[in-house]
């Protein structure tokens, strides 16, 4: 397939690149050569009864969406060194304590 400068210019307005007039015909080749490849798909040939394209499975199953906390292997309390009513307990900072 040829590629001319307008194809170039069209492609660069619709993906919003800004793009100099000496790089348009090295970009109407490069672009040239990807359409190439492209075509050289439908030379593949395919074994009988298979799909040309291998798709996923038809459906997958969906986990249901419950909205819950993740329950912890173990308490609160048992993971600080001091817990008193529900709060983590921290010792005040040297220079701040009360004599």
């Amino acid at each position: 397939m040829k590629i001319g400068a307008d194809d170039v210019r069209h492609v660069a307005r619709l993906a919003e690149l800004a793009v100099a007039d000496a790089d348009v015909p090295v970009l109407a080749r490069e672009l040239e050569a990807i359409v190439g490849l492209v075509e050289q798909l439908n030379e593949v040939s395919v074994p009988a009864g298979l799909p040309p394209v291998i798709m996923g499975p038809a459906a997958v199953p969906l986990r249901a969406d419950d909205v819950a906390p993740i329950p912890m292997t173990r308490r609160a309390a048992d993971l600080a060194p001091a817990f008193e009513q529900g709060f983590f307990v921290v010792p005040k900072l040297g220079g701040l304590a009360e004599e």
